[in-house]
């Protein structure tokens, strides 16, 4: 039986099986996305999604889905499913589907009478390809298979229509055909492993409906153009490979490079060996670098997201390597990833705390890693850049007050991780000084004065260590509260802000906090009681009248919502911590127990790995990105945490 498995009575469901989504990336960047039941309810979805340097070098849909027709006897009995406009479907294979596993890999079971069909999907490791492998497993009659690819050739954040300037010409390969819809792109080659008939006949399926599209209100009809078909008989017991590519390839070798793809996946066969399996799927190289994926399916690179998945991301299956890689290319490309020019052509930091975030990571690294000496002679410099950038004040949107507290001067746009925009406005501007990000300049003032001293640089990091006294002092008057027992989540011109949020556990949390232990444990207890859901903590106090417990719907429902109560599940990843260096092994408990109860999340929504956010209110229905990078790195970050205070005990 597979750890994860879904039956005949849950795929033939749609209203079950089409929010069940699956994912599957490589580390050149290149993704497929869809249900279980192979039917497309977003434009995100696709079976061959990749980047296209010669357009825009963003992620763009090639190949849509493919449609499967067994043919016995002369009658067709088609396995594809596709959404029409009016929520028709057609055809309706799903009526044929009989089971689904995920090991090795992902693998669809169909029954039509006495055939038994699976199909199998993979992406290769290091280059734009999917490979499905079809296998008849048992039949008492000829069997013919027929397989009509669906093509869309665009960008994945639009839609395609029908159009006079796609080109539907094609050009015979060893076993395909090669194809490019449009100049610009790089053409795409399907091939098969096995000789057939290619029977070229051109057309456009129209207005193929995306339901989670026509949901939030956005465009959701697409226009889809299917070339032709292929079709070839299929023996007892025997498979064939159908593949879609960049490049062409020997159809000869095509089982090879599956077996050998098959032979390297990590197992899915624990709750652990999922997460690891996702944390995987983030992290690709292009052009010398190597970046995570904030999310599937549709965001791009982030700093911040990146910075707070990363140690969970490589450290707990110690692939240190791609730590140093990400962090070495962030660095080397740091215009793109930290700054930004304004209209009078200055410099100035994207956000408020994604170069703070840096300090964090390093910080965790050496802790891992025991090197602490490297740290400062690979980043001091840069490091040191920075923190000289806050204290003197050389950017307009954040700088270093009287108090040594940093204070956000932007009046519209969000510079913290609450993000959400409505009619280009911050729906949560946080202006002023932010609780996390001067519990994150704090941390990083203390760390820098340690990695100097490892310099002997003695007198640099007493001036590090005196800014960090004087930051300390003054963060715990401004902040917290004796009789809320809290802290404030951001002060503006001396008006201190008591919602509660999550925000003020990672002032807890960081290695170097500037709260006391007892600040801390009243804290944590206030965040404990208001906010610690089974998914991560809340946004905002189910109390507070700006509460929202649902975050679904139309874009202006779900933004603002987004941070007035919505789940993230990252931030348990720093109610973790904090709440172990309190408690220590007697607060393993709790933290174990929320860690294990996300294991049944795996199955709800992105297949294998955790989504972008939950419902404030419960059943806390999944929601966002169904695969996040934070989401999935803090909670690997949890299990290591669970496993050190365990491990410490023994000792």
């Amino acid at each position: 039986m597979s750890y994860i498995e879904f039956d005949k009575l849950q795929l033939i469901n749609l209203e079950y099986s089409l929010t069940k989504e699956l994912l599957r990336s490589n580390r050149a960047g290149s993704f497929s996305s869809t249900t279980l039941t192979g039917c497309n309810t977003r434009k995100y979805h696709g079976l061959l999604i990749t980047r296209q340097p010669a357009l825009d070098g963003e992620y763009h849909v090639l190949l849509s889905s493919v449609d499967e027709t067994v043919i016995q006897q002369d009658a067709p009995f088609n396995l594809g499913i596709h959404r029409y406009k009016g929520g028709y479907y057609n055809p309706k294979g799903h009526k044929y589907l009989r089971d689904f596993t995920t090991e090795p890999i992902p693998k669809l079971t169909f029954r039509i009478g006495g055939v038994f069909l699976t199909k199998e999907m993979l992406f290769t490791h290091d280059e734009a390809r999917v490979i499905i492998k079809y296998t008849l497993q048992d039949a008492h009659s000829p069997t013919l298979i027929r397989l009509r690819p669906f093509l869309a050739f665009r960008s994945r954040h639009s839609l395609s229509k029908e159009n006079i300037f796609a080109d539907t010409r094609y050009q015979a390969i060893p076993n395909g055909i090669r194809m490019c819809l449009y100049e610009g792109y790089y053409p795409m080659m399907i091939q098969l492993s096995k000789k057939h008939d290619y029977i070229h006949v051109p057309d456009w399926y129209h207005n193929i409906e995306y339901i989670e599209e026509l949901e939030r209100g956005y465009d959701y009809l697409e226009d889809l153009f299917v070339p032709g078909y292929f079709e070839l008989p299929l023996k007892k017991g025997e498979s064939v490979y159908f593949t879609a590519g960049l490049n062409e390839v020997d159809p000869k070798d095509l089982k090879k490079l599956f077996d050998l793809e098959v032979d390297r996946r990590i197992p899915r066969n624990t709750f652990e060996n999922c997460l690891i399996n996702s944390a995987h799927q983030f992290i690709f190289k292009r052009e010398g670098n190597t970046e995570v994926l904030a999310g599937f399916p549709w965001y791009g690179v982030r700093a911040r997201d990146a910075l707070v998945a990363l140690p969970g991301l490589c450290l707990v299956d110690g692939r240190t390597q791609n730590f140093l890689s990400v962090a070495d290319t962030m660095i080397r490309e740091k215009d793109r990833y930290f700054f930004f020019t304004d209209k009078n052509e200055n410099q100035q930091p994207a956000t408020a705390d994604s170069l703070l975030w840096l300090f964090a990571a390093l910080q965790q690294y050496a802790a891992y890693t025991g090197t602490l000496k490297e740290i400062r002679k690979r980043y001091a410099p840069f490091l040191l850049e920075i923190l000289n950038a806050y204290r003197d004040g050389q950017w307009d949107n954040i700088a270093m007050d009287q108090d040594g507290l940093l204070e956000i001067r932007e009046e519209k746009l969000p510079m913290t991780w609450m993000d959400a925009m409505l009619d280009g406005k911050a729906v949560c501007l946080r202006r002023g000084k932010a609780v996390e990000v001067n519990a994150l300049w704090y941390n990083a003032l203390c760390f820098t004065a340690e990695l100097l001293q490892t310099a002997a640089d003695k007198k640099a990091a007493r001036e590090w260590e005196a800014l960090a006294a004087k930051v300390g002092k003054a963060f715990e008057t401004l902040f917290w509260n004796e009789e809320r027992g809290y802290l404030a989540d951001v002060v503006c011109q001396g008006r201190q802000d008591w919602s509660i949020r999550p925000n003020q556990v990672i002032a807890a949390s960081l290695p170097y906090s500037p709260l006391s232990e007892e600040i801390r444990k009243k804290a944590l207890d206030t965040v404990k009681s208001e906010l610690l859901t089974p998914r991560g903590l809340r946004t905002l106090s189910p109390k507070d009248p700006k509460y929202h417990g649902i975050c679904h719907g139309r874009h202006e429902a779900r933004e603002s919502a987004a941070h007035q109560g919505t789940v993230y599940p990252w931030l348990f990843g720093h109610f973790a911590a904090a709440y172990l260096r309190i408690h220590g092994k007697s607060g393993l408990s709790l933290i174990n127990k929320v860690y294990s109860g996300f294991e049944s999340s795996i199955r709800e929504h992105g297949i294998g790995s955790i989504s972008e956010i939950y419902d404030g209110d419960p059943p806390h229905h999944f929601g966002g990105a169904i695969s996040m990078a934070w989401s999935v790195g803090e909670l690997l970050r949890v299990k290591m945490l669970m496993n050190e205070y365990e491990l410490s005990d023994e000792q």
